[in-house]
């Protein structure tokens, strides 16, 4: 039976898995499903249609689930998806979707949401990101797998941050940020290659070579865009590790940082 603390108000429709863990005045509402391993601290928040996966840790403060901060939204049943073993700091927001989009927040595995940072309505989170102290997303954002955005960066809504890329502190995203692009200032510009992170995740001095090359005919030759995105494609059929960038450039968004 889960452990809910006397003082803790969990709604008799919430679903906690056996060896979950509700600390003093927290609540957790009707429609919540939380699974195995899972804590929640105290004074913590879990609303709305929201689905909490394993080993999740969420700290005191946190609000997770509620309704989001839209003018168009008008009560649908809207939801939040969180997978396993993430990690959610103080004070950290994570509001649901809306009719108008997705209808789902979602965020995968292993992320760390430092304090104070903000998930809006419809965003997309992949897996092993990384928020440091209120780092915000407005709404409809996406972001790739092992994205780092530093403190107090913004990101403007229906951007993308590709995989492994990484922002600075205080920036400003008005534009996509692509795979791999280290991306600093206000607006955000691209300012090179995440190396050392690339390194950090084994990839191969190949691929970071390969990679290095790309950013170059995207960014330093002066190529139309077209011509650099036919560039990357030809190199990914023999670097796979291209493949990531060269899909990201072929999905349509709001032009990439320049």
């Amino acid at each position: 039976m889960a452990s809910v603390h006397p003082t803790a108000i969990v709604s008799a429709g919430a679903r906690l898995a056996s060896d979950v863990s509700v600390g003093a005045f927290s609540v957790v509402g009707p429609e919540v499903d939380i699974g195995e391993g899972t804590t929640v601290a105290s004074h913590a928040v879990i609303a709305g249609r929201t689905r909490i996966g394993r080993r999740n840790r969420v700290f005191q403060f946190a609000s997770v689930g509620d309704i989001p901060q839209d003018r168009k939204y008008g009560g649908e049943p809207t939801a939040t998806v969180i997978g396993d073993d993430n990690v959610i700091r103080e004070f950290v927001s994570i509001h649901a979707g809306t009719a108008q989009d997705r209808g789902t927040t979602t965020i995968g595995d292993r992320n760390l949401l430092l304090a104070y940072s903000h998930v809006a309505h419809d965003c997309v989170i992949g897996n092993d990101t990384t928020f440091s102290n209120n780092a915000q997303l407005a709404g409809h954002v996406v972001v790739g797998d092992y994205a780092v955005l530093g403190g107090f960066v913004g990101v403007h809504q229906f951007c993308r941050i590709g995989a492994h890329a990484m922002v600075a502190a205080g920036s400003i995203v008005l534009q996509d940020v692509p795979p791999f692009v280290t991306a600093a200032g206000y607006p955000a510009k691209p300012h090179g290659v995440n190396s050392e992170g690339l390194r950090r995740r084994s990839f191969s001095t190949e691929d970071i070579a390969a990679i290095r090359r790309a950013y170059k005919a995207l960014y330093r030759t002066k190529l139309p865009m077209d011509e650099a995105r036919a560039s990357i494609a030809a190199a990914a059929s023999a670097v796979p590790a291209l493949a990531l960038l060269s899909a990201f450039l072929e999905t349509p968004g709001r032009g990439i940082i320049r």
